[in-house]
Parts: C-alpha cells; sequence; structure tokens
C-alpha cells in the first residue's frame, strides 16, 4: 500500500512539475498582444516536447466585441490553467494580391555612408584624419561645414575644396546625431586633399515582392531590411523606387555556400519606396505589378507547423506556388524576421535553386488559403530550409506607411 501510495504521490508530483513546466514556458513566449478578426478567439497552437499544446481565449468575449475594438482576455491550457493575461484587438479581415513578383531596387540613402576607412599616404607617413576624430564604419554624413551632402561626390569635393583647413562633418550614429572635425590631408604626389574615407550613397539589387494591399495602394517586400554588403547595417532612406524585374538565371544552392537567382531590372517604374524598415521594403505603387492570387492575411496565432507553399518566380516574371512544410512556428522572440523554420519539399524547385536562394527573400509563404508570412532568410548548412516572417508584421508596417502618406 506504501509503494503504491509513493508512486501515486510522484506521479502526481512530475505531473504537475510538467504542467507547470509548461505554463511558464508558454507564458514567456508568447507575446502581450493579438489580432483577431470579428467573430473569432484567440487559439494558439504550440508544440512542447513533440506534443501538442492548444491554448484559448474568452469565447464570449470575441463574439461580442465589434471590429476596432479591444478587450482583455486570459490564455488558458484546456479551458482550465490560465497562462497569461493579453490585450486582443478586432479587425476585419484584410484581403491583399498575394505577389511572389521579383522586382528592382533602387535606394538612395539619406546622407552618405562611411563604408570604410583606409590610411592617406603622405610625405610625413600614413595617417587617417576621419578615423583619429572618431568617425567609424556605419556612420552616416550628414552634412560638411553645415552644408547638407546627399551624394559621395559632395562627400568627395567638399574635402578637396578644404584647402587643408578644418571640416566638420555631421554624422549620425545609431539614431544620434553629434560633430567630428579634422584636417584633411594631402595625398603624397597629389595636390588633391584627403580624409581617409570610403563612402556610398546608394544600392541596389533584386527582391520579391510579397503582397500589395489595393485598398491603400501599398507594398511589401524583401522581410528584411536592406543593408549595406560591406558594413552590414541597415540604410538609412531618403529616396528610391522600385522597378519591373525579370529572372534569367540561377546559381544552384549548396551546403555552406547559398545559391542566387539572376535577374536584371526591365523598362518603367512600378512605384516609390518610403521605409526600408527592419521587417522589409514598404512604399506605394503606381503601377500594377502581376499578380499570383488574392487572398486574406493570417493572424499569427493562425499560422501552424504543417504543409504551405512559397510562392516565387525562379525564371521570367511570373511566380508559381511550390510546396514546402512550416517546420515550427515562434510567436516570441526577439528577432522579428525569423518566426517561421520552413523547408522546401518541392521537387521542381529544389532541383532549380536547391531550395531557398538569395532573391526568394520576400516570397509569399500560403496555408490553408491565406498569406501567412514571407521567405527571410536561408540556413546556409541547408539551402532546402530558412525563415520566414508572418505576413502579419509585414501589414502592420505597411499600414503605418500608408497613414504617413500625404492627403491628396
Amino acid at each position: 500500500m506504501r509503494v503504491l501510495f509513493r508512486c501515486v504521490w510522484w506521479f502526481l508530483t512530475l505531473s504537475c512539475a510538467l504542467v507547470f513546466g509548461v505554463v511558464g514556458y508558454m507564458g514567456r513566449l508568447l507575446p502581450d498582444r493579438y489580432t483577431v478578426s470579428y467573430g473569432q478567439q484567440v487559439c494558439i497552437g504550440e508544440w512542447v516536447q513533440s506534443r501538442p499544446v492548444t491554448l484559448r481565449g474568452d469565447t464570449v468575449r470575441a463574439s461580442t466585441v465589434p471590429a476596432g475594438g479591444q478587450y482583455r482576455t486570459s490564455l488558458t491550457l484546456g479551458g482550465i490553467i490560465p497562462v497569461k493575461n493579453v490585450t486582443v484587438t478586432v479587425t476585419e479581415d484584410t484581403v491583399v494580391m498575394v505577389c511572389g513578383t521579383p522586382f528592382g531596387i533602387k535606394l538612395y540613402t539619406k546622407g552618405v555612408l562611411v563604408v570604410g576607412l583606409s590610411d592617406v599616404d603622405t610625405a610625413a607617413g600614413k595617417v587617417n584624419p576621419a578615423a583619429a576624430a572618431g568617425v567609424c564604419v556605419g556612420d552616416t554624413i550628414l552634412a560638411i561645414n553645415g552644408q547638407t551632402v546627399e551624394t559621395g561626390d559632395a562627400v568627395g569635393a567638399l574635402i578637396r575644396a578644404s584647402g587643408g583647413k578644418k571640416v566638420t562633418l555631421r554624422l549620425e550614429r545609431d539614431g544620434v546625431e553629434f560633430d567630428a572635425a579634422f584636417t584633411p590631408v594631402k595625398a603624397a604626389g597629389e595636390e588633391a586633399y584627403r580624409a581617409g574615407l570610403w563612402v556610398r550613397d546608394s544600392a541596389a539589387g533584386i527582391g520579391t515582392l510579397t503582397f500589395y494591399n489595393p485598398a491603400d495602394g501599398t507594398f511589401g517586400g524583401l522581410g528584411h531590411p536592406v543593408c549595406d554588403v560591406d558594413t552590414g547595417e541597415r540604410m538609412s532612406l531618403s529616396g528610391g523606387e522600385i522597378v519591373p524585374a525579370r529572372i534569367f538565371g540561377i546559381t544552384k544552392g549548396k551546403a555552406g555556400k547559398p545559391g542566387e537567382l539572376k535577374g536584371c531590372f526591365d523598362t518603367g517604374s512600378w512605384g516609390t519606396l518610403t521605409k526600408n524598415s527592419d521587417n522589409g521594403l514598404y512604399g506605394s505603387l503606381t503601377a500594377y505589378p502581376f499578380g499570383w492570387q488574392t487572398m486574406a492575411v493570417a493572424h499569427r496565432q493562425q499560422v501552424q507547423e504543417g504543409a504551405a507553399q512559397i510562392v516565387c518566380t525562379v525564371g521570367g516574371t511570373r511566380p508559381k506556388a511550390y510546396d514546402a512544410v512550416i517546420e515550427k512556428v515562434r510567436y516570441g522572440g526577439a528577432d522579428s524576421t525569423r518566426n517561421l523554420v520552413i523547408r522546401v519539399t518541392d521537387p521542381a524547385l529544389r532541383e532549380a535553386t536547391g531550395g531557398i536562394v538569395q532573391g526568394m527573400s520576400g516570397s509569399p509563404i500560403v496555408q490553408n488559403g491565406k498569406l501567412v508570412g514571407a521567405v527571410t532568410h536561408v540556413l546556409v548548412d541547408d539551402p532546402t530550409r530558412g525563415y520566414g516572417i508572418f505576413a502579419e508584421n509585414m501589414l502592420e508596417t505597411a499600414e503605418r506607411v500608408a497613414e504617413m502618406k500625404p492627403a491628396a
């Protein structure tokens, strides 16, 4: 009898520890806010130790709060054990054109980006005036001696025109503006004055358009920021445009060596770039690109592990859907561009590209008739797998961009 009692006691103790461990884990993982369509309750499926765990919110409140309203609810495990109190915003479904279309990116920076520092050979030896004054790779030059600069040519001209007198640079670093002053030096064997700076004022490339929202004319693409190739820093945006593009070749991805879609710009313009965000490129369209299909954008909690499709273009200009699997859904986490772990299963896409390659960033991910996300990164060691962002994250940024547009 005592042995049976001890077994039961240990079973109950371990069961309680497991339940409370799951509750604590889920509470830390889950965000504090959710969005649902009118009449829906919050329902989240997670996987813990290879077992499905479903958390639900208040059914009554979900059916009574109108679109545009908010309410508080407790997510519960099995309808009994409270896990976390969250705020729920009720909205109508947003329907967008799912694209998967290649587009050309022409981006112009705010100010001029410092991409390198190199010593200047002078009669007295090698020196670097800019570095000595505290200028760093990744800084943005906003002005020189009070004169705004927007191109690398302007920076070079003002440095050369200094005549060896002190110049003051207005810089921006991590959102903070400050000044750095130094005296340019004359290079050996030259009459020109130099500062020891390498700068860049624009970027261009090929990406994939994720969606177009005909209700407000905005688009979202790429799913991650455009970063400088030398510094790795997100490029600040002063303006830009997106143009039609076509894919004419593929470098197939291999383990340890990411592949790439080879593309070129076509004539014409599709629209303007407004924001180079941490989760993609956004702006307004003036021409309507070819799309794949119209569908609603899924809320984060509606995304599930399991079968899905990636919509992308690997030749020409027309997108196609390819089979994939969402292996993991991350509702929390610090990186907003890596919410999903995805794997390409379609034999045709794996044969053509090896899986996920550069240029596919922004390719829509669809599941159960809804746009759930976009491809953002490839796993270098396994090109058949990569990361994706929630489509709802991108839509929220696009909606903020729409609010920034001037009234007609």
